[in-house]
């Protein structure tokens, strides 16, 4: 198991799926990155993983260089952050936004909040639930009437995405648009409508007899 991905910046690796069928490279702007190889349980399918709280503070400060490039012509002005690995993609996103603070949601429920104001929630990775997603009410006047993006570290399922966009959806919030630093695969596009701006994309694998493969 390699303990190297996302830790360093690479400028001689190929896109795609390495020689030791383990990792996959990502190209940013002429530098790349290395993440690992996921199989899925069925053993026959595997994802290409981001965990961006294990990441190098290189490998992130990359990828909030991309995508703030790339978000900055919608001209946002108040950045919500998806917990919990979207935490860290979205300060620094916001901060190179030129913004002095973001709005995070969370998990954790404060006496003060509005039960109404959350939802539960469910993504590939924890597919039973267990969670509710919370706004504090206190932070809606932040968001009324603004132009609100949203920011989270990887669109897969897009199901947990799903749940944000419908919770600020009953707070009357509507983003003009979602952030997120890894694209993966294709399932997210039919759950999240709104425009949503990548630093990077990538495919399921399947397993092949020479190794792994784009699907499809």
């Amino acid at each position: 198991m390699r303990l190297d991905v996302w830790q360093e910046l690479y400028r001689n690796l190929t896109p795609g799926v390495q020689p030791d069928q383990q990792s996959f490279a990502v190209d940013l702007g002429g530098q790349q990155i290395l993440l690992p190889i996921r199989v899925l349980p069925e053993g026959d399918r595997a994802v290409v993983s981001l965990i961006l709280n294990q990441a190098s503070f290189r490998v992130l400060d990359l990828i909030a260089d991309v995508l703030a490039e790339r978000l900055a012509p919608l001209a946002p002005d108040v950045v919500v952050a998806v917990p919990t690995l979207g935490l860290p993609l979205a300060e620094a996103v916001a901060r190179r936004l030129g913004h002095s603070r973001l709005v995070p949601l969370g998990y954790s429920r404060k006496f003060w909040y509005d039960e109404a104001l959350s939802l539960p929630l469910s993504s590939i990775t924890t597919p039973g639930g267990g969670k509710r997603l919370y706004v504090d009410p206190h932070m809606l006047p932040l968001l009324k009437n603004r132009r609100v993006l949203v920011v989270d570290d990887v669109l897969s399922s897009g199901a947990s995405m799903r749940t944000v966009l419908a919770l600020l959806d009953r707070a009357g919030i509507r983003p003009m648009a979602v952030g997120a630093a890894m694209l993966q695969g294709e399932r997210w596009v039919e759950a999240v409508p709104d425009r949503v701006i990548g630093a990077f994309a990538t495919p399921i694998l399947t397993r092949r007899c020479d190794g792994w493969q784009t699907l499809g």
